[in-house]
């Protein structure tokens, strides 16, 4: 039988390339909360899940070049070890507007999975830990739970060791 190229209502562009995939995924949804200030541990506490298993997407610029970070919630992001994973010399937080304008989703809602231009990614070696974990499926209280080597197979991340504690 063939796939429909249709999206489902409520689909995301993360979860059509999912799907497109045939990758084994479950969608994950909350009510989201504007008033609060960190999106992956407002996850991670909706979905009664360790925040080491949550897992946020960030976008950087490394040596000018816009590039994808997925680190556990509970953690932040090494920016030099960012830039060591891909291959560059400096990293710093990219501008939020060029990030929302490459990705195609909105902050808080960034998904590693179906951006608009695919980016480099790295993803944390923490998620290897897990037998899942959960990134945002593109929008604000919607998460998507995946195995680590599938999200890693379907962004082309290296793996490597790029958070803090």
């Amino acid at each position: 039988m063939k796939k429909s190229k249709k999206r489902q209502s409520g689909s995301t562009p993360a979860i059509v390339a999912l799907e497109q995939a045939g990758a084994a995924f479950t969608v994950h949804a909350y009510d989201h909360d504007p008033a609060v200030a960190s999106y992956g541990e407002e996850a991670a506490r909706a979905l009664g899940r360790n925040p080491g298993q949550i897992f946020k997407t960030l976008v950087a610029e490394v040596d000018g070049a816009l590039t994808v970070a997925v680190v556990p919630v509970s953690g932040s992001l090494d920016l030099k070890a960012l830039a060591a994973a891909v291959g560059g010399k400096r990293a710093a937080m990219a501008d939020p507007a060029a990030a929302e304008r490459t990705t195609g989703y909105v902050r808080g809602g960034i998904s590693p999975l179906g951006q608009r231009k695919r980016l480099p990614t790295a993803l944390d070696s923490s998620a290897d830990a897990h037998p899942t974990v959960c990134v945002s499926a593109g929008r604000r209280g919607l998460e998507v739970e995946l195995a680590p080597a599938d999200l890693a197979a379907l962004t082309g991340a290296v793996v490597a060791p790029i958070a803090r504690a």
